[in-house]
């Protein structure tokens, strides 16, 4: 198996980039967490040959406290662009992730606001709720070479650890109720009334907020969709109990019906590990209501509920990724439109193809 981006990017960093900044830079280099990590498939090794027409190449994730990146960064680079070769083992270091020779400065704490929307790790259950946790991957992934400062290894660390128990039951919580009353049973409606826009849509929540529960009831961060499937395979042991369900389920073959009961058994699926992991109590089985299906699920959110501290009952869990696409709005306003075209891969078609 070839070595991944990763790899390559810290045998460039050891042999090549850390050299020539501890000789220059040597202050600085001090306070700067060196790694890759971060946003792109390769922080999370997940590139393949499709990720390689945009932002892909050897990169290093280089984050500085903002007096430093401030002052210092500009000066950084052009001493490493006059020192660095254009190659390194094969990989274009002028084409590479950033037009900088593979680095990548950054500010250490505008790092952190757009990804968790703090500048520092949670200290608060609140706090805990508000950090979509699609992004807290990007804090957690890739690897850290270097880092004596220690501060962004001090929040990576804090996630590492995984929530607060209180924290944990509450998303677990929400999304029991999201599964269940806004999937399971609102299928059911749609599949009884011939809606079929409906039942995908909520056929689409449901399937992949049964997938996000098992990575809440194995204590392991998910990724954002598209990375969602491949790290539910890697779960140490709700894939294992659920897996076979989801496969089948999400096929175009599968009908509606046979979805439908994939799901309930989703639902047994999940309850079960709950009543195992003790954080709801053993109960009868349910029975499949006509209208309603099977909306065994919420049992489990009003119960997990009705045990948490006051702060937490009525707390909802932030779960979209606001923080990034407030940044990310920010820096599309600044891309002229001939240019962002080009990142999204859209060419202008020529005559010809344009009328055949």
């Amino acid at each position: 198996m070839s070595d991944s981006i990763i790899d390559i990017s810290r045998r460039f960093f050891e042999d090549v980039v850390h050299p020539i900044l501890a000789e220059h830079f040597p202050a600085e280099t001090a306070q700067t967490a060196f790694g890759v990590f971060g946003y792109g498939s390769e922080a999370l090794r997940m590139d393949d040959e499709y990720s390689r027409d945009h932002h892909w190449g050897v990169r290093i994730d280089a984050l500085m406290p903002p007096s430093i990146f401030e002052a210092k960064r500009v000066e950084i680079l052009e001493t490493l662009q006059a020192q660095l070769p254009s190659t390194y083992q094969g990989h274009s270091l002028r084409e590479a992730y950033v037009a900088s020779a593979g680095l990548a400065p950054d500010n250490l704490h505008a790092f952190l606001k757009r990804t968790i929307g703090l500048d520092r790790a949670p200290e608060t259950w609140q706090e805990w709720l508000n950090i979509p946790e699609e992004d807290i991957i990007h804090v957690v992934n890739g690897e850290l070479w270097l880092d004596q400062r220690g501060e962004f290894s001090a929040v990576r660390n804090a996630f590492l650890g995984y929530y607060p128990e209180p924290v944990r039951l509450r998303r677990i919580a929400h999304w029991c109720r999201y599964f269940s009353g806004m999937g399971v049973y609102a299928l059911k409606r749609a599949m009884l009334r011939d809606n079929e826009f409906y039942a995908t849509t909520r056929f689409s929540t449901a399937i992949r907020l049964g997938i996000q529960l098992a990575f809440l009831l194995d204590k392991v961060y998910f990724p954002y969709d598209k990375w969602l499937m491949a790290y539910f395979e890697q779960l140490p042991r709700m894939y294992a109990r659920m897996g076979h369900l989801v496969h089948e389920a999400v096929k175009l073959s599968t009908p509606w019906e046979r979805k439908l009961d994939l799901l309930h058994q989703i639902s047994d699926v999940l309850d079960e590990a709950m009543v195992e992991d003790g954080i709801i109590r053993p109960h009868p089985k349910f029975a499949v209501s006509p209208t309603s299906g099977y909306r065994l699920m919420e049992h489990a959110y009003a119960e997990i509920v009705q045990g948490l501290p006051a702060e937490l009952k009525t707390a909802i869990p932030l779960w979209d990724q606001v923080f990034w696409e407030s940044f990310h709005s920010g820096f599309v306003d600044g891309v002229d439109l001939a240019t962002w075209d080009e990142m999204l891969q859209l060419k202008a078609e020529n005559d010809h193809e344009s009328r055949t």
